[in-house]
């Protein structure tokens, strides 16, 4: 009887293990290539390129930092921080006040530069994740005995296999800048981090990339941890910084040039930009383009020594380092905008700076002041970037154009300079901004932007921003123009807009397919107004 009893009392707790250590399941998540789409583009790209209008076919080169935030420059009122060179771009052509990204996060923010296409278009929605809960017993030991605030481990019962989250990355099918140029006789170039795939399809090279140089994950090490005259800070204040310092340089972490791993010890901001001159010197007599994606200021916080001792005063070490690395991004920028410059062909390049989102408050770097919340969030802090475009004597010098402009507009922009035309089988998100930028156009590039990331909808339109989901019930309506800090949702005061704007988005998103991957971790964001959740 006493054995019946002490049977009877494990069951419970070893069935309960076993339902813990079952498997989760992968039905859902297969990600094809849409095969039509991939054979309209080849048939596009082996078209004779004929221009589309009589084109000067400008160099062009594409600058994005890498969770800058908006106020992380001195342009902006920084008084800790002293950016220059990355000023000066601005001060020399155009500075987009009101410049905006299509994804508050890294991944499908690039996806959505580098294609000119709203990524939602090509399920490309979410940020790409190197793994998911395998089980049950993660989801419940990282809930009960790991310390993740401000991110919440989501509870799910299926989740992509190992295969599938492989595939993960920009689909074959779309067309990148970089593609739309090489068949117009640029040469191209990426120097820095890709974080668009890590597969045989899904590296620069498959993409039209000529020249590749840097990483192909979200983060990679500035230089081998305990290089010397390198700072090295582990910031135990931030959950992410573990898993990004575990990496080290290995696999996507690696550094490549043209797909081969290769060893580097220099300071990455530094070499990137060395990479990025060295390209423009072999082709200053062609026409090309240049993408230059730094990983600054993103973690992990490595600076050089050098940069570290500018900041005596900043009593914080974690925002010491931040500043360190923000003032060796500025000088980069300022020596490929000085090479250009000296090489004599300033005039016949097109150049654009911006970030890929706003700066990560949950890193204790930057709190995006006075901008509402920061990367990841649908807040001014995580869409809207410092954006600057300069094309000397074609576009104005010391301007501010104010109304919206879209990271996809740089695609548009650069196929109009470069005379390419934009294939025709797909719907293009993108405007040409050169004769809005010029004065020669007065109106507003765009009748609305759009976001969605997961359940986070988002919609702009005359200066009403809506944010809204279904999942947390969350309603946020915003007037930027009269408060631009976000901080008195109107939704409940103005439900007629509420609709009318959601109509707009629905209408908007009505055809995409779903994504093609799932989040897997809620960020939550709390303040004086409320809490507030996203997905990554």
């Amino acid at each position: 009887m006493k054995k019946i009893i002490l049977l009877s009392s494990l069951a419970i707790p070893l069935v309960l293990a076993a339902l813990c250590l079952k498997p989760l399941t992968h039905e859902g998540f297969d990600i094809s290539v849409d095969q039509e789409k991939l054979a309209g583009k080849k048939a596009f790209l082996l078209e004779e390129f004929k221009p589309a209008s009589p084109a000067r076919q400008p160099n062009i080169i594409v600058i994005l930092a890498d969770d800058l935030g908006l106020m992380d420059i001195s342009l902006n009122g920084n008084a800790e921080i002293q950016t220059p060179h990355i000023d000066a771009i601005a001060r020399e052509g155009v500075v987009c006040s009101q410049g905006y990204v299509s994804s508050a996060v890294c991944a499908p923010s690039r996806a959505g530069l580098l294609t000119g296409r709203y990524q939602q278009r090509f399920g490309f929605e979410n940020q790409e994740h190197d793994r998911y809960l395998r089980n049950k017993l993660e989801y419940y030991g990282t809930r009960l005995f790991v310390k993740t605030k401000p991110w919440i481990v989501q509870n799910m019962d299926a989740v992509p296999g190992p295969d599938n989250i492989a595939k993960q990355g920009l689909p074959p099918a779309e067309i990148t800048l970089a593609e739309m140029l090489k068949k117009a006789g640029y040469q191209t170039a990426i120097t820095g981090k890709w974080h668009l795939g890590n597969t045989t399809f899904s590296r620069p090279a498959e993409f039209g990339f000529d020249y590749q140089y840097g990483f192909y994950a979200s983060h990679s090490l500035y230089a081998p941890e305990g290089s010397p005259g390198i700072v090295d800070l582990k910031n135990k204040k931030d959950w992410t910084d573990q898993y990004i310092w575990k990496s080290q340089r290995n696999g996507k972490s690696a550094i490549y040039r043209n797909g081969e791993p290769i060893e580097e010890k220099g300071y990455l901001t530094q070499r990137i930009a060395d990479e990025a001159i060295g390209f423009i010197e072999r082709n200053r007599g062609n026409p090309f383009f240049l993408y230059v994606p730094f990983n600054a200021p993103h973690t992990p916080l490595q600076a050089p020594k050098e940069y570290f001792d500018r900041f005596p005063q900043q009593q914080d070490s974690v925002k010491r380092v931040y500043q360190a690395m923000i003032a060796a991004l500025d000088d980069a920028v300022g020596r490929i905008n000085d090479r250009v410059k000296s090489l004599g062909i300033e005039e016949n390049t097109l150049i654009f700076f911006l970030s890929d989102n706003g700066g990560a408050t949950y890193t204790l770097t930057t709190d995006n002041g006075p901008l509402k919340g920061g990367k990841i969030t649908g807040f001014e802090g995580g869409l809207r970037v410092p954006f600057f475009v300069k094309w000397k004597g074609v576009l104005p010098e010391h301007a501010v154009f104010e109304k919206p402009v879209s990271s996809l507009d740089i695609f548009a922009t650069a196929c109009a300079a470069a005379g390419a035309a934009l294939p025709t089988d797909r719907p293009y998100d993108g405007v040409d901004l050169l004769p809005f930028l010029s004065g020669v156009n007065k109106d507003a590039p765009h009748e609305a932007l759009f976001w969605k990331a997961a359940a986070t909808r988002i919609v702009l339109r005359d200066g009403w921003k809506l944010i809204f989901d279904d999942k947390w019930g969350q309603t946020l309506l915003y007037h930027l123009a009269a408060d631009p800090y976000e901080k008195n949702n109107l939704a409940a005061a103005d439900p007629a807009r509420v609709e009318a704007l959601k109509t707009l988005h629905f209408d908007w998103s009505r055809d995409f397919p779903k994504a093609l991957w799932p989040p897997m971790i809620t960020f939550v964001v709390e303040d004086k107004t409320g809490v507030y959740y996203f997905e990554i």
